[in-house]
């Protein structure tokens, strides 16, 4: 069994492509067993918890919206060589993600955390809904087959809050400083959004190492 955690933000292109690297990876290593696991990471851990406008947003981030549509026009460009159209006209506020982070790792209790963060990235990049809002998180949740009331009720407490924080605060300290970040087997870590064919010797190395470990 081949270990992947993906540090990843669900507001991140480059993460949504990465995703769709890995799987085209994957595609091309058929009886792999793997197993993903999503781990926290926020590209504005300081963002208010209501999110802000995006355009004020994307002012502070690039210093302009002009230097904004370049960043994104290339994003975009290399969003669509993999399949992606971004929808970024579509997105009016940049929220805060600890809600999402936190549904992520409670639908991972499930077996849901991979099939709700491909919906969240849709949610934000594809429709440009606010995957920091309640409702639209819990639609999300429903969508995959999880309880919309159990998800309500976990998403208005604190539950995970500060220990999700806390693994955000220990990637930074580990040196991850930008995501995708995907580390294999807990020992080889891969920075950005890599080339299929990069991920995919990533895989034989991991398997290899897998192969060779004594058994427990």
């Amino acid at each position: 069994m081949i270990q992947i955690d993906i540090f990843s933000d669900t507001i991140c292109p480059w993460c949504l492509i990465g995703k769709r690297r890995l799987e085209k990876a994957l595609a091309e290593r058929p009886g792999l067993e793997v197993a993903i696991h999503w781990r926290t990471f926020q590209l504005n851990p300081q963002m208010p918890e209501e999110g802000m406008d995006r355009q004020a947003y994307l002012s502070m981030k690039f210093g302009g919206t002009e230097n904004a549509g370049l960043v994104y026009d290339r994003i975009r460009e290399a969003g669509a060589e993999d399949g992606v159209d971004f929808a970024f006209e579509a997105i009016k506020r940049t929220p805060n993600t600890i809600a999402s982070h936190r549904l992520i790792r409670w639908a991972a209790g499930q077996d849901k955390e991979t099939e709700l963060v491909e919906t969240l990235f849709q949610a934000y990049f594809f429709r440009g809904e606010d995957i920091g809002d309640l409702d639209v998180l819990v639609a999300a949740a429903e969508s995959v087959g999880l309880d919309p009331m159990e998800a309500r009720a976990f998403l208005e407490s604190d539950a995970m809050k500060a220990e999700l924080q806390d693994e955000d605060r220990q990637a930074r300290g580990l040196g991850i400083d930008g995501v995708p970040c995907f580390i294999f087997n807990g020992r080889h870590a891969l920075a950005g959004a890599q080339p299929p064919k990069i991920l995919a010797q990533m895989l034989d190395l991991a398997q290899q190492e897998a192969a060779e470990a004594p058994a427990e």
